[in-house]
């Protein structure tokens, strides 16, 4: 469950910078009801595996509440995939 978890939190925040990307006027106008539709599945997604992904890890409350900031902050999933690569490496 927590590859697809980090699965999901990187093609989540990579939709996001896609979509920050419209705002720049990097990507056209035309794109943002297609990147809106594919974003909005995947952070729904990520709101319902991160609550699966620590509850079975046995996370506080807190720790959630951080995912859940970090997925409205660019680039932040970044942090998020390290974090979770470490926790997954000390764990093996």
């Amino acid at each position: 469950m927590i590859k697809i978890f980090r699965t999901i939190s990187v093609l989540e925040g990579l939709s996001y910078l896609l979509i920050l990307s419209v705002t720049f006027g990097i990507i056209g106008r035309e794109w943002v009801f297609s990147l809106g539709i594919g974003h909005g599945f995947l952070f729904v997604m990520y709101l319902a595996l991160s609550l699966i992904v620590s509850g079975k890890k046995g996370w506080p409350v807190w720790g959630w509440l951080i995912l859940l900031v970090a997925s409205v902050i660019p680039f932040a999933f970044i942090f998020v995939e390290l974090f979770l690569r470490r926790s997954e490496q000390a764990k093996a």
